[in-house]
């Protein structure tokens, strides 16, 4: 992945809107041939042999150069006041409608990230990144501003079918070595309505950054044409606990930096 760029510096109007809102649109974080070049492969079969699910930017360089890119965990890093160290990573394809289907590829149900991914303390936040432009119609990410505010909400298992169904158990061990297994699942947040959401357009290679505790998620692709890509980062600042062990073992980015393969 190309890594020639000046980094992004947020100015403290955009850090104040991001404490204020819970989120922080920040345009052009990757240029159109760092996209090309990660979409092209992510299109090559051979790219299957390097995937770890959650754990890919260990295993991926192109999915570690996105991780660790200068204007994604940069800014994390200015968010966060501190090492930002990466706990998982995603590549989110939804596809348009087909020939007599309604709808295209569902979302993701309205949540909190801190619902999936317990830390202590509660530094978790998340960059995600549009790889194709986005936007309402075909399945944008959408936030609920200020909903940061208050504690973690009460939920219950999504039933709206714009949105995937799921429940899984995780394995979680405390600091102290205490383990015991955890039942997740799609969940939505109770009490958010339509006038609650604001649908955000991003174009190609912008981002969102937005806290642990912020309300998002994302409905149906109801384009005929337009895919919607997306990938994600989730970060916590150095020093936090991660519940989860499928992604407790977090990397440092400053470490995957030193350690990446050069020409990659």
């Amino acid at each position: 992945m190309p890594k020639e760029t000046t980094p992004i510096q947020l100015k403290d109007t955009q850090l104040e809107q991001f404490h204020a809102d819970g989120y922080l649109v920040v345009p052009d974080l990757l240029s159109a041939d760092e996209v090309e070049a990660f979409l092209r492969h992510q299109a090559d079969p051979e790219a299957e042999s390097l995937r770890q699910g959650l754990r890919t930017h260990l295993s991926d360089p192109y999915w570690r150069g996105l991780a660790t890119h200068p204007n994604v965990a940069g800014v994390a890093a200015q968010i966060l006041g501190g090492r930002p160290r990466i706990v998982q990573s995603m590549y989110m394809a939804k596809q348009p409608a087909g020939p007599g289907e309604e709808l295209g590829d569902a979302g993701i149900s309205l949540h909190q990230d801190s619902h999936y991914l317990p830390n202590e303390p509660d530094t978790l936040m998340a960059c995600w990144i549009a790889m194709s432009d986005t936007d309402p119609e075909n399945g944008g990410l959408c936030v609920a501003p200020g909903s940061h505010k208050d504690a973690l909400r009460e939920t219950s298992l999504n039933t709206n079918p714009e949105h995937v169904s799921w429940e899984s158990e995780y394995g979680m061990r405390s600091p102290d070595g205490r383990e015991w297994t955890e039942k997740l699942y799609s969940f939505d947040v109770v009490g958010i309505e339509e006038k609650d959401l604001v649908r955000l357009t991003v174009p190609r290679g912008s981002g969102v950054f937005f806290t642990s505790r912020t309300v998002h998620g994302s409905y149906a692709n109801r384009s005929r044409t337009r895919s919607r890509l997306a990938f994600a980062v989730h970060y916590v600042k150095n020093g936090t606990w991660v519940f989860r062990t499928d992604v407790q073992d977090t990397a440092a980015v400053d470490d995957l930096i030193e350690n990446q393969p050069e020409g990659d």
